[in-house]
């Protein structure tokens, strides 16, 4: 088996407020609050859990450094 490394990608990503249907590539998902709605590199949108998202992702600018904490 080979080993990969994700590409440094900026996307943009705010946190859900209220449990939500999203229509994402895959088909729909849920998003709960304390979640986060990501916007993928070709604008595709997708929930993602808190805790998945701080392990795979890191602050970028400014506001994100807001939203992390």
């Amino acid at each position: 088996m080979a080993k990969f490394r994700k590409i440094p990608v900026i996307i943009d990503a705010i946190r859900i407020k209220k449990e939500m249907t999203i229509d994402t590539l895959e088909g729909r998902m849920n998003g709960k609050a304390g979640d986060w709605l990501l916007t993928g590199v070709d604008g595709e949108q997708y929930p993602c859990k808190d805790s998945i998202f701080r392990k795979t992702y890191e602050p970028a600018d400014e506001d994100a450094e807001k939203m992390w904490k």
